[in-house]
């Protein structure tokens, strides 16, 4: 007795790192065997449970990650016998899984968690729902995180996520993997999902729980090994390593957001900034444009010698605009336009946002900015003061208070 109290601290601790670590790789493979999204999870849990006694009566075993993938496949198994309806499935699924057992032979996308992700950005299933579901079942995203990302409400995108799940399973849409020569048509889905898993780390720094760009970062170099040559799986790469570059020089000394324009370029890490400079030129020179590579350029021109290329980032987002005709492109456009003097225009076009943007943070931070450049501190006022309220971060809030400090003391003098 005198020994069971520390076993179980060290099981717990185990088992906490491991989910940190492997949960997605592990609910991934599950998927990938089980063919259903909520039996692998419900598999996951069954066998979290059976290592919390298991491992404390036996012992840890020397891979947690193996044992549990085992054991949560044959609790997979299990479940599926217990309806005599489901025979036929569960034949099925153990040939299916001793297939998998059996061969030497290696699959065409050897991370199971990428052979998720083109297995959820199936045709049939709508892209928003493709992407959202993904960073759930890989990630482990929380439904609020994901929410953020695509601007919804916590509630629409729960709801949404429940229906995907149904959806492939009513419509047996199979997690058959597709050919290298079929990615094309998914392509564009799987890059969106990698990036909001950048970016969802990005913005998140200071309350997740992992490193989610730097899962990103291996995801899209995984892609790139696996198809070379390809200009939008570089520009995608590019534009994240050229953002991960400059990590350490985003938060200053009270702890507040620095802009790009005004960070310590001493802190930037050349190795990455190197790596995703060669990514974009071998892109650019492929001749086929797309809205990734063009992200990844207006990047690069953020780090420009000195200071900001603002003008060739204007003409960017003007080819980026082809590609993606959003709200939010025109919103940071709209930005863009504004440090190269043109200050009345940018406001008139993010005023022509209101609808679509209202409810978007970082909406009411460009104009509050806007408004105080060309004096209208009241106005500017209101605004930081609702960026404030709805700031993704503690970094960007402090930035945002501190902007707010000092409109008010030009407003007081």
């Amino acid at each position: 007795m005198k020994d069971a109290a520390p076993k179980a601290i060290a099981v717990h601790k185990v088992i906490d790192d491991v989910l940190h670590r492997d949960r997605g790789r592990l609910l991934a493979f599950l998927i990938s065997r089980l063919t259903d999204f909520q039996a692998a999870e419900d598999a996951l849990q069954e066998a979290l449970i059976s290592a919390l006694t298991h491992w404390a009566r036996s012992g840890i075993p020397h891979s947690p990650t193996a044992w549990l993938m085992k054991v949560a496949l044959h609790k997979g198994i299990d479940r599926a016998r217990t309806s005599a309806r489901e025979s036929r499935k569960v034949r099925q699924l153990e040939q299916h899984i001793a297939g998998h057992e059996e061969t030497d032979e290696l699959p065409s996308i050897p991370d199971e968690r990428l052979r998720l992700i083109f297995s959820c950005c199936h045709p049939a299933l709508e892209e928003k729902s493709r992407v959202a579901l993904t960073l759930r079942a890989i990630c482990n995203l929380t439904t609020r995180e994901i929410a953020n990302a695509f601007l919804d409400a916590e509630p629409t995108m729960a709801q949404r996520i429940s229906r995907t799940k149904k959806k492939i399973k009513t419509k047996g849409i199979g997690f058959s993997i597709p050919e290298p020569e079929q990615w094309s048509d998914r392509l564009g889905a799987v890059l969106s999902t990698i990036y909001l898993i950048f970016t969802t780390g990005y913005v998140a720094h200071d309350t997740g729980p992992r490193d989610l760009c730097l899962e990103a970062l291996f995801l899209a170099r995984l892609l790139v090994r696996l198809r070379p040559c390809d200009p939008e799986i570089e520009g995608a790469l590019s534009l994240m390593l050229l953002t991960e570059a400059r990590r350490s020089a985003r938060i200053g000394v009270d702890g507040a957001t620095v802009p790009v324009e005004e960070q310590n370029r001493s802190l930037w890490r050349q190795d990455l900034i190197l790596e995703g400079r060669n990514l974009l030129s071998l892109a650019v020179a492929r001749q086929k444009s797309g809205p990734f590579q063009i992200k990844a350029a207006i990047a690069d021109c953020h780090m420009t010698d000195a200071s900001p290329d603002w003008l060739q980032m204007s003409l960017l987002y003007q080819s980026l605009w082809y590609h993606e005709p959003t709200p939010v492109v025109a919103l940071n456009w709209a930005v863009v336009l504004s440090e190269l003097g043109h200050a009345e225009l940018a406001l008139r076009r993010l005023d022509g946002l209101r609808c679509a943007l209202s409810e978007f943070q970082p909406w009411h931070a460009a104009r509050a900015r806007i408004l105080s450049d060309m004096g209208r501190f009241r106005e500017a006022r209101d605004d930081y003061g609702t960026a404030i309220q709805r700031a993704p971060n503690r970094a960007n809030r402090r930035f945002l208070e501190n902007k707010l400090k000092d409109i008010n003391q030009r407003l007081n003098n």
